[in-house]
């Protein structure tokens, strides 16, 4: 299965909606179109069935940069706070 990107834009923020698998190959997809997306992008992803871990590190990456995940799978929640903890660990903090 591929990855659909779908972008929802709304008054106060653009959604972009994300389905199928988030895998590395898709990545620069999605980062492409948040930047076009302008600055209050929130991230849905209520029909990503799958992640792989450069798409977790990922999914990390763009909330520390603000950005919201929406409906995220506990799974995948679990293994975002795992890998956080993990780069935590290995930089010493």
């Amino acid at each position: 299965m591929t990855l659909r990107i779908e972008r929802v834009s709304g008054k106060r923020r653009t959604r972009i909606r994300l389905s199928g698998e988030l895998r590395y190959e898709h990545l620069d997809q999605v980062k492409a179109e948040i930047e076009r997306s302008g600055p209050r992008v929130v991230l849905d992803l209520e029909e990503v069935d799958h992640v792989d871990v450069e798409g977790v590190r990922f999914l990390n990456a763009c909330r520390a940069e603000g950005l919201s995940v929406l409906h995220c799978s506990p799974y995948v929640r679990e293994w975002m706070f795992r890998e956080q903890a993990e780069a935590r660990k290995s930089r010493g903090d």
